[in-house]
């Protein structure tokens, strides 16, 4: 549970960064959903712990599991308050939206047209990580969202990607989705 706490908060990190670069409200709800998921994890982490160091008659162990807990909770609220500029229609700060420009990593989307080489593959099969530098933080298919995809989630025709890395790869990845280019 811990795990996958910790894996939410990341990707909400992420989605929220999302939602302010593309002044995405769509995102930014997703975001307030995830942390409301981690809200009920924390708790019940909690209950958990405290139950084990009862049954084990030591403390400690869950003491270090429900700081860890409160760490990963922290990193949640923070990516709300994030998300909630955009909901709000609050405009950045400048300095926020100087350091998103400045950065070496970025955060772009892109919808996979029918003619992509990427349509139809998983993405293990792909490999675009390795290949492209761009790794898929979340996919958007019809109304639902498929957040952390793993090597066997399968990219369709229609998809909406948002991926992470260099912006270097950002424009290979575009050409990809787009089905400019053919090759990874």
């Amino acid at each position: 549970m811990l795990i996958s706490m910790k894996n939410i908060s990341e990707l909400m990190v992420d989605l929220a960064y999302s939602a302010l670069i593309f002044n995405n409200k769509e995102i930014a709800e997703e975001v307030k959903y995830l942390e409301e998921k981690i809200d009920e994890n924390y708790y019940l982490l909690q209950e958990e712990a405290v139950k084990k160091a009862i049954e084990d008659g030591n403390a400690s162990a869950a003491v270090v599991l429900i700081r860890l807990a409160t760490s990963i909770e922290a990193i949640s609220d923070a990516a709300v308050q994030i998300a909630d500029v955009v909901l709000r229609d609050i405009e950045p700060h400048p300095v926020l939206k100087e350091s998103i420009k400045e950065s070496d990593i970025t955060i772009t989307r892109g919808r996979v047209s029918e003619d992509s080489v990427l349509a139809g593959k998983t993405l293990g099969e792909l490999n675009l990580a390795s290949e492209t530098g761009m790794w898929i933080i979340a996919i958007k298919r019809g109304h639902a969202w498929i957040f952390g995809p793993t090597e066997n989630t399968k990219i369709l025709a229609d998809d909406i990607l948002l991926a992470k890395g260099p912006i270097e790869g950002v424009q290979h990845f575009l050409r990809l989705c787009s089905g400019k280019d053919k090759k990874i």
